[in-house]
C-alpha cells in the first residue's frame, strides 16, 4: 500500500520549502498566486490530506466538544444533542459524546476519558445521583472551560444555560389556582440538583402570591425512578389535606404518577389532575397527558450551551482563574407553560 503524500514530498516535486508549502496550502498572503496555484494543484493530484494530528499539535486544539448526558434514550437529551451537534457543526467542531446513565462513578470515568482525548471543551448535563463534583474542579485545574445544561451542579463559579424554572413553576401553580385547586402537591427531583431548589423556589412564591398557606409536606421528593415515584405519590395521597392537583417534576415522573393514581382507582383530571415539566411530545400520546407542561426548549439549551463554549474557547480569558464573577457566563431562557386542553 502506498505511504500518503506528505508536504515533504510536495516541496521536493516542486523544489521549493516545505515551510512554502505549508503556507501556499493555508492561502498565506505571503504566497504568490503562481506558487499557490502550483502547490494547490500538485496536491490534489496527489491526493494530499493534512495531517490533523500535526494541526492539532501545532493549534493546540483538537476542534473537539466532549458532551455528557444522564440519557440519550430520553427525549429532551436527543433534542439537546441535536441542537448541540447543529451548533457545533456550523463552526467546523466534531462531537464526542457519553452518557452517564444517571450514575456518577460513570460521569467521573467519562469525564477522564474525555480528559485524555484532549477535548477543547465540554458540556455537561449531570447525573441525578451526583452529589461529589471533584470531577469538575478536575476539569478546571486543566484548564478545560465546562459549560453545563438543564441538569447544573449547586455551585457558583461554572457557566450554564437553563430555563427559569422559577417562572415556570409560579406559571405552572398559577394555572392550577386558576382552575380552582387549592391542595397542590409537588413531586420534585433531588435535593442536590439545583433545578429542583427552583421548582420548590417558584412552588412558594406562587403560593404566597395567591396568599395561600406553604404548607412543607405537600412537596416531596423522588429520585426520579418508578420506585421513587411510587412512594413520593403514596407519601402525597396519605396526607389529612390531599392534593387535587400535583406538579410533577418532568413528563416522565408524571407519566409514572399517573400509573400510580389510576392503579389506586383514582381519576385522573377528576379526582387529580397533574401538570408537568419538559412537555415532551411523546406525552401527548398517552391515555392520561399531563394538563399543562413547563416547555424548557432543550434543543435552543444545547444550541446555546455549545454557543457559549465556542465563545469561552474563542475568548482569551483562563479557564480555570476568572477575573471577575461576571467570567462566569449564565443564560437563563425563559420557559413557558403549554396547556394541552385534555380536561
Amino acid at each position: 500500500m502506498p505511504s500518503a503524500p506528505t508536504i515533504k514530498e510536495i516541496a521536493r516535486r516542486l523544489n521549493i520549502s516545505a515551510s512554502t508549502v505549508s503556507r501556499a496550502l493555508h492561502d498565506h498572503p505571503s504566497i504568490g498566486l503562481r506558487t499557490k496555484t502550483r502547490v494547490q494543484q500538485l496536491a490534489a493530484e496527489l491526493n494530499y490530506e493534512p495531517n490533523q494530528t500535526a494541526i492539532f499539535f501545532q493549534q493546540r486544539k483538537t476542534f473537539t466538544i466532549g458532551v455528557i448526558l444522564p440519557e440519550l434514550s430520553e427525549a429532551f437529551f436527543s433534542a439537546a444533542i441535536s441542537g448541540i451537534e447543529d451548533m457545533a457543526g456550523r463552526h467546523q467542531y466534531s462531537v464526542l459524546m457519553g452518557q452517564s446513565h444517571d450514575e456518577e462513578e460513570r460521569e467521573k470515568l467519562i469525564v477522564s476519558t474525555m480528559k485524555k482525548h484532549r477535548v477543547d471543551g465540554l458540556i455537561i448535563s449531570i447525573a441525578k445521583n451526583t452529589k461529589d463534583y471533584s470531577h469538575f474542579n478536575m476539569l478546571r485545574q486543566a484548564g478545560i472551560p465546562t459549560v453545563f445544561f438543564d441538569r447544573i451542579p449547586n455551585l457558583t463559579d461554572i457557566h450554564y444555560v437553563a430555563c427559569d424554572m422559577v417562572s415556570g413553576t409560579v406559571q405552572a401553580v398559577k394555572y392550577l389556582l386558576g382552575k380552582g385547586h387549592r391542595v397542590i402537591g409537588m413531586i420534585n427531583g433531588p435535593d442536590k440538583l439545583l433545578a429542583s431548589r427552583q421548582r420548590e423556589e417558584g412552588y412558594i412564591k406562587a403560593m404566597q402570591k395567591h396568599r395561600l398557606k406553604y404548607d412543607p409536606t405537600l412537596v416531596v421528593s423522588s429520585d426520579l425512578t418508578k420506585e421513587g415515584t411510587d412512594k413520593a405519590m403514596k407519601k402525597l395521597l396519605s396526607l389529612k389535606r390531599k392534593p387535587t392537583a400535583i406538579v410533577a417534576f418532568n413528563d416522565y415522573v408524571a407519566l409514572d404518577a399517573v400509573q400510580f393514581a389510576v392503579k389506586n382507582k383514582y381519576k385522573v383530571n377528576e379526582d387529580l389532575t397533574f401538570v408537568s415539566y419538559a412537555n415532551l411530545p411523546m406525552s401527548h400520546y398517552t391515555a392520561f397527558p399531563p394538563v399543562a407542561s413547563v416547555e424548557q426548549f432543550p434543543y435552543i439549551q444545547g444550541q446555546r450551551a455549545t454557543e457559549t463554549l465556542l465563545e469561552i474557547l474563542t475568548s482569551n480569558a483562563p479557564a480555570d482563574s476568572p477575573a471577575s464573577p461576571d467570567h462566569w457566563k449564565k443564560v437563563i431562557l425563559e420557559s413557558q407553560l403549554m396547556i394541552h386542553n385534555v380536561e
